[in-house]
């Protein structure tokens, strides 16, 4: 098509819409632009990824998670000492360097364990401990240590950093038995974070499958379905939490005691997720395109799982990732009081057991290292809620 001038005879040039053809100038300009985003449409998840690469703190939680993750499924391996080895009790952690006793600088970490400076407190005259660093523990990387099965199969005694020469390391200290805190906590980390993505996964399910069904079908199912999530978000949880594990008696082994604890944790965590899905549902049912899918036929089942879950997903994981580290922070306050995990079984829950009385705190600070696993679990799964959300949310 081309276009005439009012000022002038000469035709311009018009694009298909009727409008002035850009001008070379112009395209060059779009030309970046075009080869930076491609000529075609970016699908869903490319444009949340697109959205959430740029937050930092979104950026940081997945890393940590990821390291988390990698971490409990390969703990054996990146444990450094056996975690049910008993050595020296309370023994304070020792001190690691890049530097040897000359000074001399090294990429291979020593180890300086804590002992007698021969000097005595000028006030209480006890004995002041600190590193020996005559005596270094010589490490390395990929050394040989105790025995275990590499994925559950594979026997190996393969570690990721240790001692060459066997003498223990106490990187975190030691707990009352003598066992070392920081292969307890890398290990204990496969049993916290088995019971937190157990439990989301069944609250996940269950709260989903009922918020979706009472929130469509409505009328009476509806009624009867909101009363009893309201009488299960109206119990009080610790007591309940306290009297429903203690129903197990002590002598029961320890996984018929790991199951029916995930098995509580899920009876009471599903009511409010139901509650916010019912809620997206009711707004999701009046849409023109379910009301034309149930206009021309279509099943119940077809414009659930067609039309309603896929805009109630994006919700769903969000709730995933900030109801993870909730648990975590339940199973170890449950775990300090005793109702979470037995041994011989480990979980930063039951390792906070021995924070119990303050004195201990107070002459033993390093036990409470397994705080440390919790709050580095906590902060990443919350960084990765925060930044799924505002990439999934268009608002």
């Amino acid at each position: 098509m081309t276009k005439v001038d009012t000022h002038s005879s000469i035709p311009l040039p018009t694009d298909a819409a009727g409008g002035p053809a850009p001008t070379p100038a112009e395209e060059a300009d779009v030309a970046p632009v075009v080869t930076r985003y491609g000529s075609g449409n970016e699908t869903y998840a490319s444009l949340v990824w697109r959205r959430f690469r740029r937050s930092t703190m979104g950026m940081i939680g997945l890393v940590l998670v990821g390291l988390l993750l990698v971490v409990s499924i390969f703990a054996d391996f990146f444990a450094v000492m056996d975690p049910k080895a008993t050595n020296l009790p309370f023994a304070p952690p020792d001190v690691i360097a890049f530097q040897d006793s000359a000074g001399n600088f090294s990429l291979i970490p020593h180890v300086f364990p804590i002992g007698d400076t021969g000097e005595f407190d000028p006030v209480t005259f006890q004995p002041l401990t600190g590193p020996v660093l005559d005596n270094p523990t010589p490490t390395g990387f990929f050394v040989q240590g105790y025995s275990y099965y590499f994925l559950w199969l594979i026997p190996s005694n393969i570690h990721f950093f240790g001692s060459t020469d066997g003498r223990p390391i106490q990187l975190l200290g030691t707990d009352k038995f003598g066992r070392d805190i920081l292969s307890r906590g890398i290990v204990g980390s496969r049993i916290s974070l088995t019971i937190a993505l157990v439990v989301v996964a069944l609250t996940t399910i269950v709260g989903t499958l009922v918020g979706i069904t009472s929130g469509y079908i409505g009328g009476r199912l509806d009624a009867w379905v909101q009363r009893f999530v309201e009488f299960v978000l109206a119990f009080p949880q610790l007591p309940l939490y306290l009297a429903l594990t203690s129903l197990i008696p002590v002598t029961a082994p320890s996984n018929v005691f790991l199951t029916f604890v995930i098995f509580v944790m899920a009876v009471l965590g599903w009511a409010q997720l139901s509650r916010e899905v019912r809620s997206k549902t009711l707004s999701l049912a009046r849409i023109d395109y379910v009301r034309a899918a149930i206009a021309v036929g279509s099943s119940d089942g077809r414009i659930i799982t067609r039309h309603i879950l896929p805009n109630v997903l994006s919700h769903i994981i969000v709730s995933i990732t900030l109801a993870i580290p909730s648990v975590v922070l339940l199973e170890s306050f449950l775990g300090f009081l005793g109702f979470a995990v037995k041994p011989p079984l480990i979980s930063w829950g039951l390792m906070l057991q021995d924070t119990g009385t303050f004195s201990v705190i107070g002459s033993y600070p390093w036990i409470l290292s397994p705080v440390i696993f919790v709050l580095i679990t906590v902060f990443a799964f919350n960084a990765l809620g925060d930044g799924l959300r505002d990439a999934i949310d268009p608002y």
